[in-house]
């Protein structure tokens, strides 16, 4: 069964402009197109800068300043495109020209243009990087926070028996919402799968790729027998490499306890053993991700018995300039020894806080124990 049409012009304006025919072009061609809003905006923009110039020239310009057309040509850097803003900064010249004409070119001072030339090209650099993105307003922020919270739902460790613990950190350089640093990781019955990746670079430079490789870092931790070989073919296969990318995965059963360790180029896995009191380090190792196309890894084996715990990290929190990373590791397991007072749950952001003091890096550190 059809639907209906919806008309072009309501009933109500339809039956208005009966009466006044030539205004009917006019109404079709505000209505029609799939730029019609940007079309509206730069209407009523350009009107109202019109209006304003008009009264500035004619009425006072104490309460009609040719300074209130700033807002208005930034609004128009943060919703027109580019061509339309074009013609709105048109419309601005001409109404501070016709000011000056009317009022003197004293009322015009250099300081008010120079700040009418900065705004619009300000406004310019808006509209363009928006034009290149293809979203009109404010979409382009909108999705890089849609995009930020993915990241940061995806960095969270599935739900675990009461049995349990678990606590992830992520520090990103400069205070970004966007880091190098990330965390995928799954759970079908009592076999957790969790990686941890670190790609090169800081802040928003590597945030970008890492956005990229976390929705396929998690979808290969789900299909892939081998993860990070296959994360390895995957990154291998890409022409344009940029940097290098090292990730640590652990495969961990909930039930006995047991774990797999496999690392691509990774700082190691430290273990504490509630037996002895003392953290070992893991001997798994590889060759970082993307560098040759058969990765070969040498995996690690171990069970966390109760009070034992796992500790991931990235090199952020052990690596600093001058300074050896061995040094570093043996300065993150004595400020580990602290956790052991106030439990992992809140001596986990006390870690990542003292060993990230004085430099500015990603850092993560993931940590699973059983109580």
């Amino acid at each position: 069964m059809n639907s209906r049409p919806v008309p072009l012009i309501p009933p109500a304006l339809r039956a208005f402009l009966v009466r006044v025919p030539l205004l009917v072009p006019i109404v079709r061609l505000l209505r029609r197109g799939p730029l019609a809003r940007d079309r509206n905006l730069l209407i009523t923009l350009i009107v109202l800068t019109l209006l304003l110039g008009g009264l500035a020239a004619r009425v006072s310009m104490e309460w009609f300043s040719p300074a209130l057309m700033i807002p208005i040509t930034l609004v128009g850097g943060l919703q027109l495109r580019l061509s339309s803003l074009a013609k709105l900064l048109c419309a601005v010249a001409v109404s501070i020209i016709y000011v000056a004409v009317v009022r003197g070119v004293g009322h015009i001072g250099p300081g008010l243009l120079v700040t009418f030339g900065f705004t619009s090209v300000l406004a310019a650099l808006m509209a363009r990087t928006r034009g290149k993105l293809g979203v009109q307003g404010l979409r382009g922020d909108a999705m890089l926070l849609e995009l930020r919270d993915r990241l940061k739902s995806q960095s969270e460790l599935p739900p675990l028996p009461k049995d349990w613990g678990s606590r992830v950190v992520l520090k990103q350089a400069g205070g970004s919402s966007f880091g190098g640093d990330f965390l995928v990781s799954m759970r079908e019955g009592d076999i957790v799968d969790l990686a941890l990746v670190d790609v090169s670079g800081k802040g928003v430079d590597a945030g970008t790729r890492a956005l990229m490789l976390s929705g396929t870092f998690g979808g290969l931790l789900g299909s892939a027998t081998d993860f990070l070989p296959a994360c390895n073919t995957y990154l291998h296969r890409q022409r344009e490499a940029e940097g290098f990318v090292t990730a640590v995965h652990v495969r961990l059963n909930l039930a006995t306890g047991e774990y797999v360790i496999t690392s691509a180029g990774h700082p190691p896995v430290v273990k504490f053993e509630a037996g002895t009191g003392t953290w070992r380090v893991s001997t798994a190792k590889g060759v970082v991700l993307g560098v040759v196309p058969d990765l070969h890894c040498e995996t690690d084996h171990g069970m966390l018995r109760k009070g034992d715990a796992l500790m991931l990290y990235t090199d952020g929190l052990i690596e600093q300039p001058g300074r050896d990373i061995d040094a570093g590791l043996d300065r993150l397991l004595g400020e580990a020894e602290r956790l052991l007072p106030s439990g992992f749950r809140d001596g986990a952001r006390h870690l990542v806080t003292a060993m990230s003091s004085g430099h500015n890096d990603d850092c993560a550190l993931i940590l699973i124990w059983r109580p």
